[in-house]
């Protein structure tokens, strides 16, 4: 009974993963509301009801969405940072990750956070707070990942870190929504020596 119950298990969170990972594929490209759960079995080859048993509701879906997003957002951008050394070393690592995560891209539409913040951004509601509950969490990991390199001495002690946290950030996103707007991948490529010196200008010598 064991096995077959465990058997069953595994094969739900298979299910679910696939449901998620086409979710947000399609999101990225066509946006939250271009989930449907009929959309989502109909690809998938599952019914109706094995969807909607994961669910329940169209708003469960995008926020589990969300989370499935966020989770690949750490796997490709967060998780290589971890991985070295606090410093400006773990901040290069950061940004070279989140550069690589857009040009690649990670989804086909791009970032899904940039596609789905701009279809959210005022529309009060769950799913408008859990996108921008990860934001404000993206923006906290890149400040206290600039910060450390400031308390080692590698970044200027003067430096606005919340501000640079903010410009490098905006330069990346813009970038990356030009390149592809226009499908001209050079635009990345201005993002990066943007972002490089941007960052080049508040680095000690020392």
């Amino acid at each position: 009974m064991r096995v077959s119950t465990d058997g069953r298990l595994l094969k739900g969170e298979q299910t679910r993963n696939a449901i998620l990972s086409r979710a947000a594929d399609i999101a990225s490209a066509e946006g939250l509301e271009g989930l449907s759960i009929g959309r989502l079995a109909t690809e998938l080859g599952i019914s109706k009801s094995g969807v909607f048993t994961h669910f329940g509701s169209k708003e469960e879906l995008q926020l589990a969405t969300v989370r499935k997003a966020v989770e690949l957002y750490r796997e490709h951008v967060i998780e290589p940072a971890l991985a070295v050394p606090q410093g400006l070393g773990r901040v290069r690592v950061l940004l070279d990750a989140w550069q690589r995560y857009q040009r690649e891209p990670v989804f086909p539409g791009g970032c899904f956070f940039h596609s789905t913040m701009a279809e959210f951004d005022a529309r009060p509601g769950r799913v408008r707070d859990a996108i921008a509950s990860s934001q404000r969490d993206w923006r906290d990991f890149m400040e206290r990942c600039l910060r450390e390199a400031r308390d080692r001495g590698e970044i200027d002690a003067s430096a606005d870190v919340p501000q640079l946290a903010f410009e490098l950030d905006a330069v990346c996103r813009t970038g990356s929504a030009h390149a592809l707007l226009h499908d001209d991948p050079t635009l990345y490529d201005r993002a990066a020596r943007a972002m490089s010196t941007r960052l080049a200008a508040v680095t000690t010598s020392g």
